[in-house]
């Protein structure tokens, strides 16, 4: 029989990453959240903590634990609040991910111990402003002039790229035509604060208010050549897969979403009344919360399945897709349902389940929209 409980380990990491949400985050994420403020010292508390560094190896200044360690993680982090989640989850899998799978050893020996440990956040700058899902059509560009690279371009939507401590953006740019006459697309790290690398302001967005997301410009932007991240010409299979990774990291954190939406739920329930009785005690509210926690069991079944396979080292992208897709879905869902419940107090920011509702929408669109997701599983079942 399959095994979904948690090992001793993951089950450890669980409980001390629950009572740091609840005891350090909960109660001041609001304000955060409220003033559009990057919340520097959870962030720091998570990095002396080891958080960032959980599936980086010990010689690196991680944790040396795995990819399903981070997802339990993100998953606790998000039943009380978003964005500290996603800028754990930016900083580790695209930030320092990449570095660690693809990375010279000099540019691991650089860079991992100083994002392990959060002393300074790694991002990744993929998306454009004209591309949206269609990563392919980069057109962001890197030539070599003598041992230099010169990049030109913009991104957009980068979580990460604009703090007080990012100390890299790693760029996607064409290289140079295929001899099938497609792009090459290279990977290339960008120090913050070299000339000609322009973050913007902040975007004012819907939700994750207490994170930080960018656009992005390069201007003759020079690197050395070593800056170079994996192989030339590699850098759109080395995203393809950093995806796949990040799509179960998305999956478990839409779970904690809607996991957080069941719990606030069954604390507002037990107090409210209405005519006369405890609002949990009617049937239509039970039946709603019962739909609830079916969504949010059923999507953390999805992404244990494909955090599997991915630990086995078997094939698991229309897993993470699946999972990304299902958990995306049930947290959209619940933060909809839970706010009903509140009635006109899931109105008001002042109750999670309004951060909720605002954090919930983008889930089914970062890192792989709902319709690509659904394009992915119809490949891997041998459609075209």
């Amino acid at each position: 029989m399959i095994n979904f409980s948690l090992g001793e380990e993951h089950e450890a990491l669980r409980k001390t990453v629950q009572e740091f949400a609840r005891e350090e985050v909960a109660p001041v994420i609001g304000d955060f959240y409220e003033r559009e403020e990057f919340p520097y010292e959870i962030v720091a508390k998570m990095g002396h903590m080891g958080l960032f560094g959980l599936p980086i190896g010990e010689e690196y200044g991680g944790m040396g634990g795995d990819y399903f360690a981070l997802c339990i993680t993100l998953e606790e982090l998000a039943r009380v609040d978003s964005s500290v989640a996603i800028t754990l989850e930016a900083g580790v899998s695209l930030g320092a991910m990449p570095l660690y799978r693809f990375g010279t050893e000099e540019q691991k020996q650089e860079w991992l111990p100083k994002l392990t440990n959060a002393e300074q956040l790694g991002a990744f700058g993929l998306t454009e402003p004209g591309g949206g899902s269609d990563a392919g059509a980069t057109r962001t560009t890197a030539r070599l002039d003598g041992d230099e690279w010169v990049i030109n371009g913009s991104k957009a939507f980068i979580t990460n790229s604009g703090t007080d401590i990012t100390g890299l953006v790693t760029v996607t740019a064409v290289t140079g035509t295929k001899p099938d006459g497609r792009k090459e697309i290279s990977a290339i790290i960008v120090p913050s604060g070299t000339p000609g690398f322009t973050v913007s302001k902040k975007y004012s967005k819907v939700g994750w208010n207490a994170s930080d997301t960018r656009e992005l410009s390069f201007v003759d932007v020079r690197v050395p050549r070593e800056n170079l991240l994996g192989e030339q010409g590699r850098g759109y299979a080395q995203f393809l897969s950093t995806l796949d990774e990040g799509r179960v990291a998305i999956a478990a954190l839409s779970v904690g979403l809607a996991q957080g939406c069941v719990d606030e739920s069954l604390k507002y329930v037990g107090e409210r009344e209405a005519f006369g009785r405890k609002i949990g005690e009617y049937q239509a509210i039970q039946f709603k919360i019962a739909d609830m926690e079916l969504r949010a069991h059923t999507a953390r079944l999805a992404y244990y399945a494909a955090a599997a396979k991915m630990l086995k080292g078997e094939p698991f992208k229309k897993e993470a897709a699946i999972a990304k897709l299902h958990a995306s879905n049930a947290a959209m869902d619940n933060a909809r349902d839970a706010t009903q419940i509140f009635g006109g107090y899931g109105f008001m920011n002042e109750f999670p389940v309004g951060r909720f509702y605002r954090d919930a929408k983008i889930l089914e669109i970062g890192e792989g929209t709902s319709e690509v997701q659904r394009m992915l599983i119809a490949r891997e079942l041998g459609l075209r």
